[in-house]
């Protein structure tokens, strides 16, 4: 199996891990020898219950049963995917009122792109720097990262960077601009929080000169934060939101929001506007209906921000330089490369898996389920400050 995973299937790096997985259950992913791996990174923020909860197969079971694809997105009337959309609905602000459904997050920021010209007739947009909205031709246009970019030029054009947290770049949103797309929390360039009101005083400025704001939720979103979305942390809501990743329960999906009178724009002129055959696929709607039911409904999000205080609690090391993020968007900076690539490998191979960031080489990621124990996180935390103390002593 090792050697036809790399002989047939595509890398993304030279190196990839390279675990196989035998399955996963709770907050443990097992490899074909049966070792057992506590998850501290919850497939890049993916898994919001955890491998496998119940309630998610569950109800992915039973929509199984019913039927799976039967029609491009948006013509036929499919139940997962309008209680979906209508929870979604009910439990944001207004205006945010009307879900397009996609299959990735990639995709659904792409659609956000295409509204926001769409809605304003203008073509720039303002991106951040060190920003990460996914790797599609669109999203890699605002993705503020040259080096990840430049080999797949040209991109789209009229698309300038401003700095995350820089007050001073807000005069660079004008009258001309069509949208300003920001993560609400920077992910890639290592979990950078917005501080003294930017999210809010961009919003004022979009609003000034009449552009839109979209919000990127696809890492921060559905309880990560301690709050169903980031956004609400920061006293801004966003003219077109976007999630995915913990959204689907371990399924593909992405998700853009607007007002209904913005979606509406996306059905005329010209008509299908933004078209998907998958998006709303019945079987990942159900999984998504199934997990953000499960985080609305039960007490995972103040647990988020309890379990947040035990990591920075646990995790108090002289190597540690700061442990960045909101709730159990973590990332613990240490201070080189190579102590980070020291860690995340030698905590694999006791049991514990983390992970890299895109950009910042001096972060360790650290975003496991939203489910996971308080003994579990006691457990991964003590294999972490081990394996410091043995690069500390040397």
């Amino acid at each position: 199996m090792n050697q036809d995973f790399f002989k047939y299937q595509a890398q993304t790096t030279p190196h990839p891990l390279a675990m196989e997985v035998s399955h996963a259950n709770g907050s443990y992913i097992y490899d074909s020898n049966k070792k057992a791996y506590l998850d501290f990174v919850a497939g890049v923020s993916a898994c919001t219950l955890g491998h496998s909860h119940p309630k998610v197969i569950q109800t992915i079971k039973e929509q199984l049963d019913k039927y799976m694809h039967v029609m491009v997105y948006g013509e036929y009337i499919q139940k997962p995917a309008v209680e979906l959309t209508k929870l979604l609905a009910k439990n944001l602000p207004y205006p945010l009122e009307k879900t397009y459904l996609t299959n990735s997050g990639t995709e659904a920021i792409e659609g956000a792109l295409k509204l926001a010209k769409r809605a304003t007739g203008r073509s720039e947009i303002i991106a951040a720097n060190k920003a990460y909205h996914g790797n599609t031709m669109g999203s890699m246009s605002v993705m503020g990262y040259e080096e990840r970019k430049q080999a797949f030029r040209p991109l789209i054009p009229d698309v300038r960077f401003i700095t995350f947290n820089d007050e001073a770049d807000l005069s660079l949103i004008t009258t001309k601009t069509a949208c300003v797309i920001l993560e609400t929390i920077q992910g890639g360039a290592g979990f950078i929080e917005p501080k003294n009101g930017y999210l809010k005083k961009v919003r004022e400025r979009c609003n000034a000169v009449g552009a839109l704001l979209i919000l990127d939720e696809i890492q921060p979103g559905v309880g990560r934060t301690g709050r169903l979305f980031g956004f609400e942390h920061y006293d801004c809501i966003p003219d077109i939101l976007v999630t995915g990743k913990g959204l689907g329960g371990g399924m593909p999906i992405g998700a853009f929001t607007a007002s209904g009178e913005l979606m509406d724009l996306l059905q005329d002129n010209p008509k299908l506007g933004h078209i998907t055959t998958f998006g709303g696929h019945p079987v990942i709607a159900a999984s998504a209906l199934a997990t953000l039911h499960e985080v609305i409904e039960s007490d995972l999000m103040p647990q988020a921000l309890e379990k947040e205080q035990l990591f920075r609690k646990l995790l108090v090391h002289p190597l540690i330089t700061e442990i960045r993020g909101k709730g159990l968007m973590l990332a613990i900076m240490l201070p080189s490369k190579d102590i980070v690539d020291t860690v995340v490998l030698k905590c694999q191979e006791q049991g514990l898996i983390l992970f890299w960031l895109l950009f910042e080489p001096k972060a360790v990621r650290i975003t496991p389920p939203l489910t996971i124990s308080k003994e579990e996180i006691i457990k991964g935390c003590t294999i972490i400050i081990d394996i410091l103390n043995s690069i500390h002593i040397k």
